[in-house]
């Protein structure tokens, strides 16, 4: 079961996009400097597809990207709500932060225009770091480019 914490308008995951952030919980990965911990529990409503139109529905005209911040608990889910969105809003487009350092084989990348993997490690630095473990990568025409600075 896939739940999440909170949603809100954020600015800086996504380049060029106002992104509605969509925060899951119960991560299993439990990243030694993470900044949310409070994902790390089985905590909040669950995401289903009614859910997630509710939530884009409340914050519409102010994001053109939805972001999942999370999902590795269940990552077919996460892949269901991404082509759900492609299907019946065309236009938005569709990222996913994952901690994971590389996606399953049965990901659909076609449902994503961006994706983001690997965990945070501090001493490594995040994605503006020349040093981060951390891979951000634009889906475009069926490639899959590396856009990390």
């Amino acid at each position: 079961m896939l739940k999440y914490h909170d949603a809100k308008i954020g600015l800086q995951e996504v380049p060029g996009e106002a992104s509605l952030v969509i925060n899951i919980s119960n991560c299993p990965y439990h990243c030694a400097y993470c900044n949310t911990k409070i994902l790390r529990k089985d905590v909040g409503e669950l995401l289903t597809k009614e859910m997630l139109d509710i939530l884009m529905d409340s914050f519409a005209g102010e994001y053109s990207c939805v972001c999942f911040m999370g999902g590795d608990i269940a990552p077919d889910m996460i892949d269901d709500l991404a082509e759900y969105i492609r299907r019946t809003r065309p236009d938005i487009k569709i990222a996913w932060y994952s901690g994971t350092e590389s996606l399953s084989l049965f990901t659909n990348w076609e449902n994503y225009d961006f994706i983001k993997l690997g965990p945070y490690k501090r001493e490594l630095g995040g994605l503006d770091s020349p040093t981060t473990n951390q891979r951000f990568y634009k889906v475009e025409d069926g490639l899959i480019i590396d856009i990390t600075k």
